[in-house]
């Protein structure tokens, strides 16, 4: 809920072979775009959500409005 045109998406089930035992339960957050008219997506950012609660909404809004 940004208001904006482009998809952004965060992705919540990431399985990483690092922290083992935790298959997709991982905590990686994972934030892209997708420019459906280019069909090209954009990462934004990466991070554990113990680290951070949310997804840095600024940085979205001043690269995707």
């Amino acid at each position: 809920g940004l208001g904006l045109e482009t998809c952004v998406i965060k992705v919540k089930k990431i399985s990483c072979k690092s922290l083992k035992g935790k298959g997709v339960n991982s905590g990686l957050r994972l934030i892209y775009a997708f420019l459906e008219e280019e069909k090209r997506i954009v990462f934004i950012e990466l991070y554990h959500k113990n680290d951070k609660e949310n997804e840095d909404r600024e940085r979205i809004l001043r690269n995707f409005t």
